[in-house]
C-alpha cells in the first residue's frame, strides 16, 4: 500500500517495533496524528481463537465520545410513548418497519421487543449489511428497551472478532483527554477478558494494538488492561 508524506513522516518519529504502556501508546497516538479533523481512535485486537471460537459482547465505555445516539425502537402501539419517553428518536412498528423497506434509515441504533421480531426479521437484507439488525446477543431484543436505550445513550457498544479473530473498536478520539481514551480502552479490554472462551488458551490475547483514523498503529503491553 501506497503512504502519503504525513504518514510516512509519523512513522519516522518512533520505532514501530516497540511496544508501549497504555498511558505512553495514547500519547504517542495522539501525537502522531496529522489529519485536519478531528480522528477516532481505535484499538486493534488480535486473539487467538479456534474455529468454533468466537468473542462477542457489549460494553459501556465511561466517557462518550460521539454524538448523540438516534435511537428507533420496534414495539406495538401501546409501548410506543414508553420508549419516546425514554428516549428513543422513534418507536413504533409497522409504519417504521414499511419505512426501511423504503430505504429510510435516519437512525443509529434499532431496538426491538422480541415480540416484534417476526417481522423485523423480514428487514434483515436492509438492516444486516449496515449492522443495524437487532440481535439478543447486543442486547437490542429484550423487552426492557429503557434500560437498553439508557445504557446505548451513556455509551454502550458491541464488539465482536471478525474472521481473522481480531477486534476493532473505536474508543474515542484525538481531541479528547487522554486519561479518559485510557479508561476507555482499560475499560473494553478487562470487559473482551471476561468474555475470554473457557477452553481458550494462556496466549489468547496475541497483541494490541492503537491508532488513529489516518495514523500508524502503535503495539500496546495489552498485560496494562487485564
Amino acid at each position: 500500500m501506497k503512504r502519503g508524506k504525513n504518514y510516512k513522516n509519523a512513522v519516522a518519529k518512533y520505532d514501530r517495533n516497540e511496544v508501549f504502556d497504555l498511558q505512553k501508546a495514547v500519547a504517542l497516538v495522539k501525537e502522531l496524528k496529522f489529519a485536519k479533523f478531528d480522528e477516532t481512535v481505535e484499538v486493534h485486537v488480535s486473539l487467538k481463537l479456534l474455529k468454533n471460537q468466537t468473542v462477542r459482547d457489549t460494553v459501556v465505555l465511561p466517557n462518550q465520545f460521539k454524538g448523540e445516539k438516534k435511537i428507533l425502537v420496534f414495539c406495538k402501539d401501546d409501548r410506543v410513548q414508553e420508549a419516546l419517553d425514554a428516549g428513543a428518536a422513534y418507536a413504533g412498528a409497522d409504519e417504521y418497519i414499511d419505512k426501511v423497506k423504503g430505504g429510510w434509515l435516519d437512525f443509529d441504533v434499532a431496538v426491538a421487543t422480541p415480540d416484534m421480531m417476526k417481522d423485523v426479521g423480514r428487514l434483515g437484507m436492509i438492516l444486516g449489511r449496515r449492522g443495524l439488525m437487532p440481535n439478543p446477543k447486543t442486547g437490542t431484543v429484550t423487552p426492557d428497551f429503557v434500560t437498553a436505550i439508557n445504557e446505548l445513550k451513556k455509551g454502550r457498544v458491541d464488539f465482536r472478532a471478525d474472521k481473522t479473530g481480531v477486534i476493532h473498536l473505536a474508543v474515542g478520539k484525538t481531541s479528547m483527554d487522554s486519561d479518559k481514551i485510557v479508561e476507555n480502552i482499560e475499560t473494553f479490554l478487562a470487559e473482551m477478558s471476561r468474555k475470554k472462551p473457557t477452553d481458550a488458551k494462556a496466549d489468547f490475547v496475541q497483541s494490541v494494538s492503537i491508532s488513529s483514523t489516518m495514523g500508524p498503529g502503535v503495539w500496546v503491553d495489552y498485560r496494562i488492561g487485564e
